[in-house]
């Protein structure tokens, strides 16, 4: 129902508002995509977020009929609770005896030649979030280089992107590809799994493979859309989502940025910051056994009074960072060599030390958005 209404809006001329509720994701238009599994053995690329309203993606299939022959797990394993990196290992589906693939097993993130042979056509659906240094895209180009190469068809379930409504940070220099970063685009790119992969494959990045979008509908970049899963176990909270472009820097720190603690990613200190009233303790929890600085007293600050929408304005910010660096008085040994695979470059490290600020760090970058930003708009499917 929720999409016929509004396909009829559309062919009557109305548009759609950025409201959540007429946001119709690719998952949900079963019309669309099911003809095209029909008398095919099929796999899907997807995790806890690929949700056809109340129901899973893999159980709609299942009680559907589709020839569903494997899943394919990513970082945080099919279910979404593993930690960040943590080894999964393959294993069956309790619900439906489907194999599981774990891309992150400790037998490698690349699906075998066996395992390729088994399917003809893979679905991809995961809830991104709009970031470089999110894996989710990564596993992702990687799936459909590799059914490029056996000749699969792909079919990508899209999703709204959170932080869809701006593109900022710097463009990542190839010479820090990485497993954070595998594309020459900025740290907030502005583009949903679909269009990723569209402009991938436009540009040569990655191998072309016969790739269909299933588009949502409804949606456009300055839509503001409220995750209805927490997309991995430390972004529990739309909040964290938009501060998180920021806060991750952290991890190329020694500082924590609240795993272990009830809000992760909404926060960040060190037990030698200065000045700061607020203070937490990072705990071994689920979704971050480990955590930076367990156990440790941390003076720091909270963000979780920061209004959305002036994180929105505030784009890709390097305030946070600069703040930390100042007032924990490490210099050099604030930085690990995790920093510049988040940030994707090498200057700005360099230029915190130096005391620029921000925006003067902000200006290096911003030509290279502005270049990237019109390559972009040939492959956008959905409006600014």
């Amino acid at each position: 129902m929720k999409t016929l209404i509004i396909t009829l809006l559309a062919l009557l001329g109305i548009s759609c508002t950025a409201a959540e509720a007429q946001i119709v994701v690719g998952a949900e238009q079963v019309e669309r995509y099911l003809p095209s599994l029909d008398g095919r053995r099929v796999a899907v690329l997807a995790n806890h977020t690929a949700m056809v309203g109340e129901t899973h993606l893999v159980d709609m299939l299942v009680a559907k009929g589709v020839n569903l022959v494997g899943i394919v797990s990513p970082e945080h394993g099919f279910r979404g609770t593993a930690d960040a990196g943590e080894k999964v290992a393959s294993s069956v589906d309790s619900r439906t005896g489907v194999p599981i693939w774990s891309l992150y097993s400790a037998k490698g993130r690349r699906l075998t030649d066996e395992q390729m042979a088994a399917f003809d056509v893979m679905v991809v659906d995961m809830q991104d979030v709009g970031l470089r240094f999110y894996t989710y895209y990564i596993t992702m180009i990687d799936v459909i280089n590799r059914c490029a190469d056996f000749g699969r068809k792909v079919i990508i379930l899209d999703r709204p992107n959170p932080n869809g409504m701006y593109v900022d940070g710097p463009v990542l220099d190839m010479r820090y590809k990485s497993g954070v970063g595998a594309l020459p685009i900025p740290v907030v790119h502005g583009l949903t799994m679909g269009e990723i992969a569209v402009m991938a494959i436009g540009e040569g990045w990655i191998k072309k493979a016969d790739t269909e979008v299933i588009t949502c509908l409804g949606y456009t970049h300055q839509s503001r859309y409220t995750l209805p899963v927490s997309p991995s176990p430390n972004l529990k909270s739309q909040h964290a989502i938009y501060l998180y472009p920021s806060i991750c820097l952290f991890e190329g720190t020694a500082c924590s940025l609240g795993r272990g603690t009830d809000a992760p990613f909404e926060m960040y200190g060190h037990p030698q910051m200065q000045g700061c009233s607020y203070s937490f303790t990072p705990r071994s929890v689920a979704g971050a056994k480990n955590p930076p600085l367990k156990d440790q007293l941390c003076y720091g600050v909270d963000l979780r009074g920061v209004d959305d929408e002036a994180i929105i304005r505030n784009g890709f910010n390097l305030e946070y960072i600069i703040d930390a660096y100042n007032r924990t008085g490490l210099g050099e040994k604030f930085f690990t060599p995790f920093f510049e695979k988040l940030v994707g470059v090498d200057y700005i490290r360099t230029m915190i030390m130096e005391g620029k600020s921000a925006a003067q760090i902000r200006a290096r970058w911003q030509q290279d958005v502005e270049h990237f930003k019109l390559l972009r708009a040939k492959y956008l499917l959905y409006k600014e």
